[in-house]
């Protein structure tokens, strides 16, 4: 419009034939139109091809012009972040698989090579033999039992059943079944998975009537993980200490389990909960300390999550300090 009235008054000035005038702002237009065009389609023929590649499975494209200030800018955006939640979800995955497998083929390696020397007649069918199969039979069934737990907790079906208790002697029993499977070696227990009976357990709870409301199963989970957890890497005769205190609110509950290792470092703190997360070498200083699948405190966490409060390293002078924070019984609406 302002091209053609420009024209316009240029053709008053000068004299010049309108049809001249006419036939140069039909081609300025049509100019002006076409790089308006390219200028709107070119970006959306780029989100379209990599909308294509990300639904064949490549998360590596992104879409150039996310800085654009307008909604195409937006757009953009858009279409980049989530190209990059896919490309880590697919990673993960890719990592879970790989984990599993790994955590799987171990136990399934050494099960197979003691009934094969038993079958082949190297070795006979004798308690201690059958001992060292089900210890590996045992080893199975807790990757087998954790992965199915996460399972449940990733899909919203693990439902809780808080109640209150007394904190004294519900930590009590947590504490003597880890002392317990820990005398017979883990091999019979699912939950306590260390065989160290030269660290020493204590517990603090203040007060000693302390109340809690929670899911008693759930906590047992979260609690018999950070200890033993703890236990692994305590150094010889050390002492993991589990501390109760009351927290803000009506039935809400503080929880911390600290022992005397080398701790975590500050780097590290924020994937220590992640899935098959084992922390560097350095930093395990039991004897024939096992790794483990490294699934225990990624089950602890979601069990918090689950009770809506929270999980973290906390600041220690020595070794490490997990706290746990629980909300206690909902509070009556008005």
């Amino acid at each position: 419009m302002l091209l053609t009235s420009g024209l316009a008054l240029v053709a008053i000035r000068t004299s010049t034939e309108f049809r001249y005038i006419t036939i140069f702002a039909m081609i300025a237009t049509l100019l002006i139109t076409q790089f308006v065009a390219q200028s709107l389609t070119a970006p959306l023929d780029e989100m379209t091809t990599v909308a294509g590649t990300i639904s064949r499975g490549d998360f590596t494209r992104r879409v150039r012009g996310a800085d654009r200030r307008d909604e195409l800018g937006d757009l953009a955006s858009t279409i980049n972040r989530m190209a990059d939640d896919l490309e880590a979800v697919d990673r993960h995955r890719k990592e879970l698989v790989a984990n599993v497998s790994h955590e799987l083929r171990t136990p399934i390696a050494a099960l197979r090579a003691v009934l094969e020397n038993v079958v082949d007649g190297v070795s006979e069918a004798d308690p201690e033999t059958m001992r060292s199969a089900l210890k590996q039979t045992e080893r199975l069934g807790r990757l087998v039992e954790t992965l199915l737990d996460l399972s449940r907790l990733d899909n919203g079906v693990v439902a809780l059943r808080a109640s209150r208790f007394e904190v004294w002697p519900y930590l009590s029993g947590v504490l003597r079944e880890a002392n317990l499977a820990a005398s017979q070696r883990g091999l019979s227990s699912t939950s306590g998975l260390h065989n160290r009976t030269d660290v020493h357990l204590h517990l603090d709870v203040s007060p000693p009537e302390l109340v809690a409301h929670a899911d008693a199963e759930r906590l047992h989970q979260v609690m018999a993980n950070l200890i033993d957890n703890a236990v692994k890497h305590s150094p010889p005769h050390g002492r993991v200490t589990v501390r109760a205190r009351r927290g803000p609110h009506p039935d809400s509950l503080e929880l911390e389990v600290e022992d005397e290792g080398p701790g975590i470092p500050e780097a590290e703190r924020h994937r220590v909960f992640e899935r098959f997360n084992r922390g560097t070498a350095p930093h395990r200083q039991g004897p024939k300390s096992d790794g483990g699948t490294g699934l225990g405190l990624a089950i602890a966490r979601w069990a918090v999550d689950l009770h809506g409060g929270g999980i973290g390293v906390a600041e220690s002078s020595r070794g490490c300090r997990i706290r746990v924070t629980l909300p206690g019984s909902p509070r009556p609406r008005d």
